[in-house]
């Protein structure tokens, strides 16, 4: 299982949310280029990063940030205001390995389409926030009325092949992953899974590999130091 230790971003900060609302949003460290070399000195080779302000506003004003992780060497996993072919062109031309396509996806399926077959699924993601089994969008703000199994096999149907499940009521909270939620979602698609939101210690990342995840994003668990990242990279890791 691949360990993405995650960076949200706003306004120029390293923040954590809790359950995604921005009035919680709290600097969780200030420097940038030291937190990403202890990713790497975990061992990690990927990071998740959201740039939060996108994901509510529609377009990103962190990118240099962003090029300041890719040139660490980190494989880069980007979400956040990716909403047109425009936008998807500007962050792989950042060097982002992987983009992460959450409200447009939902509100324009031919653009996922057109990603999937001008950049290819490797380097194409779709997230899945869920909030009481609805998919939110804007930011987690509006609820689009999808279940999120439904919109996952949807997504499938037109090639994806990594989705990314964040349920949203237990983001931030340190409470442990939606187990449930995520094994639902496997009964439902073939595709590869990353599990997001609620990972609380070095057992949640144990329980989710041993499900078949194909991956799982560690968020506050590594910044308050509930997660031990090398020793998990080290167990349950395949970077």
């Amino acid at each position: 299982m691949i360990l993405f230790p995650a960076m949200d971003l706003k306004d120029g900060q390293i923040v954590r949310l809790y359950k995604g609302d921005f009035s919680t949003a709290h600097q969780v460290t200030q420097n940038l280029r030291a937190t990403v070399a202890a990713f790497r000195a975990a061992g990690a080779a990927y990071v998740h990063v959201v740039d939060l302000d996108g994901a509510k506003d529609g377009w990103r004003k962190n990118m240099d940030m962003v090029r300041t992780v890719v040139q660490s060497g980190l494989r880069v996993q980007l979400g956040g205001g990716i909403r047109t072919a425009a936008d998807l062109q500007e962050v792989f031309d950042a060097g982002v390995y992987r983009a992460v396509l959450g409200s447009a996806a939902v509100s324009n399926p031919q653009l996922v389409s057109d990603a999937l077959a001008r950049w290819g699924a490797e380097h194409i993601a779709v997230g899945v926030d869920a909030r009481n089994g609805k998919v939110c969008t804007d930011g987690w703000v509006e609820d689009s009325g999808w279940d999120y199994c439904e919109f996952a096999h949807r997504m499938e149907l037109l090639g994806v092949s990594t989705l990314i499940f964040t349920d949203i009521d237990t983001d931030g909270t340190l409470h442990g992953p939606a187990f449930e939620s995520l094994a639902r979602l496997q009964q439902t698609v073939r595709c590869r899974i990353i599990a997001s939101g609620g990972v609380s210690s070095n057992e949640d990342l144990r329980r989710l590999s041993a499900m078949g995840l194909y991956g799982a994003i560690i968020g506050k668990a590594w910044y308050t130091g509930a997660v031990k990242l090398a020793q998990a990279i080290e167990a349950e890791g395949t970077q």
